[in-house]
């Protein structure tokens, strides 16, 4: 549900509008799958969705859909604060924003807004990470 709420967040702010074919493809799944989440979404008033209507978040959901994308972005900030590849980061930051408990997210917040406060830590921290790297590969 988290996937298709910020999914739905996203595109109402890119495009003004979220259709369940714009769904369908940005999470790479079926439309008949959207139709059915947009209905349990729908159920648990997180949106209002009609067939062939479009899709309106509530209140509950349009909350929902910010915190679901400040995570998102949180969480990848972080793995590029430690030097993540881009490639591996957006997989990783996937896997992570649905395992992980919301004590260890806010946690991990501090944590960037910390490294984003004190850029020298940060420069340290890489610094050590190269040399690391270099000291196992000989």
């Amino acid at each position: 549900m988290e996937d298709y709420l910020e999914k739905i967040y996203e595109l109402i702010h890119e495009k003004g509008y979220a259709r369940v074919s714009d769904i369908a493809n940005s999470l790479a799944v079926q439309p008949s799958s959207v139709t059915k989440m947009l209905q349990k979404l729908d159920e648990n008033e997180y949106v209002s969705y009609e067939k062939y209507r479009g899709i309106v978040l509530t209140a509950r959901g349009h909350k929902m859909g910010r915190l679901m994308k400040e995570r998102h972005a949180m969480l990848a900030d972080f793995l590029r604060m430690l030097g993540v590849q881009e490639d591996t980061l957006q997989k990783d930051v996937e896997g992570i924003e649905h395992h992980v408990s919301p004590a260890t997210l806010e946690a991990l917040q501090s944590l960037v807004l910390f490294l984003q406060a004190h850029p020298d830590v940060l420069t340290s921290f890489l610094s050590f990470r190269e040399q690391s790297s270099e000291r196992s590969s000989t």
